[in-house]
C-alpha cells in the first residue's frame, strides 16, 4: 500500500474497520486540512477517543505512526495531481455528466496504477506462465471481465479455460489440480459463489490468484497472489461498475507481460487464432 494516497487507503480498507475506525475514517477525509495541523491529543479529544486508538489507525493504514501519517495528508493536500472527485448532481449539463463519468473512468485507472506493486504482478505472471492451466472465474459483473480475460488469454499459450453458468464454474473448480491455476475476480471480494470457487481451489491445492477492490476481504485472505484495482462510484454508477475498466487494465498488462515473456509461442499461437478468424470473413 506504499503508493496510495490517504483517501484510497481509506477507500480500500473503510468496510472491514470497526466502528471507531470508520469513525475517525470519516472524520478524516471531511476535515483533511484540520487533522493535518492538528496533534493527535486534539483530534482523539473531539472524537472522544484514546490517543492510542487514533495511532492504531494509523499503523493499519500502513503509516509508521500519527506524525508520518500527517506528513502524508500534507504532502496530499498539496500535491496538484490529488484533487477529490466532483460528483455528479441533478443540476449538471448533460455536457458535464459525460466529463465526469469520463474522468471517474480515467481516475479509476490512473489510482490503480498508482498502486501496482510490480513484485506482486511479477509473482501473478509467473504463476500463469508454469500452470498447466489457467481457469478464469467471475459471478455477476465480474463474469464479464472473465469472459473478456479468457478471450485475450486464448491467443497466449497459456491453455485457459471458462464458463459464464455460475454452476458450471464451481464444477470446473471442482477438478482443478495442484498444477493448475484459478483466476478470480470479484469487486467485493464478498461474493458466497466467489468463496466457495475459492475454497474449492484452495481444497485441491491449485494456486489462487485474486483481483479485487478490498484488499481485506475474505477472498484475498485465501489467494497466493492478490492484485488490487481501484475505482470512482458517480450517481447510477456504482463502484462495480467502474472497476471494470481497472480491472480489464490489470488483465490487459498481465496478458502483455505474458506475450512477450515467450513470443516464439506467443506468435505461433496468434497465427493459428488468425488464421483460424479470417476463414470467418468474406
Amino acid at each position: 500500500m506504499k503508493n496510495l494516497t490517504v483517501r484510497m487507503r481509506i477507500k480500500s480498507l473503510y468496510r472491514d474497520m470497526s466502528s471507531k475506525e470508520k469513525l475517525i475514517a470519516d472524520y478524516v477525509l471531511d476535515n483533511i486540512k484540520k487533522v493535518s495541523r492538528s496533534s493527535i491529543s486534539e483530534i482523539s479529544s473531539e472524537l472522544g477517543l484514546a490517543d492510542s486508538t487514533f495511532f492504531q489507525f494509523s499503523r493499519k493504514l500502513g503509516y509508521n505512526g500519527f506524525k508520518d501519517f500527517k506528513i502524508a495528508l500534507l504532502t496530499e493536500e498539496f500535491d496538484p495531481e490529488i484533487s477529490i472527485h466532483e460528483k455528479i448532481s441533478s443540476s449538471d449539463s448533460e455536457v458535464t455528466i459525460i466529463e465526469k463519468v469520463f474522468d471517474a473512468s480515467v481516475k479509476a485507472i490512473e489510482d490503480t496504477k498508482k498502486i501496482i506493486d510490480f513484485d506482486t504482478y511479477k509473482s501473478a505472471v509467473n504463476l500463469m506462465i508454469n500452470s498447466n492451466r489457467v481457469t478464469f472465474f467471475g459471478l455477476g459483473g465480474s463474469n464479464a471481465v472473465a469472459l473478456d480475460s479468457y478471450h485475450k488469454f486464448l491467443r497466449s499459450p497459456i491453455p485457459v479455460n471458462y464458463a459464464s453458468d455460475s454452476h458450471i464454474q464451481i464444477m470446473n473448480a471442482s477438478l482443478l489440480t495442484s498444477k493448475d491455476c484459478a483466476f478470480v475476480i470479484s469487486h467485493t471480494g464478498t461474493s458466497i459463489e466467489a468463496l466457495k470457487i475459492a475454497n474449492l481451489v484452495k481444497e485441491n491445492k491449485a494456486k489462487l490468484i485474486v483481483l479485487t477492490s478490498y484488499p481485506l476481504s475474505p477472498l484475498a485472505k485465501l489467494a497466493d497472489v492478490v492484485l488490487i484495482s481501484c475505482s470512482e462510484e458517480t450517481t447510477y454508477r456504482s463502484e462495480s461498475l467502474s472497476s471494470r475498466l481497472s480491472q480489464l487494465s490489470v488483465i490487459d498488462a498481465l496478458f502483455v507481460t505474458i506475450m512477450f515473456k515467450n513470443g516464439k509461442k506467443s506468435n505461433e499461437s496468434l497465427k493459428k487464432i488468425r488464421k483460424a478468424i479470417s476463414n470467418t470473413k468474406e
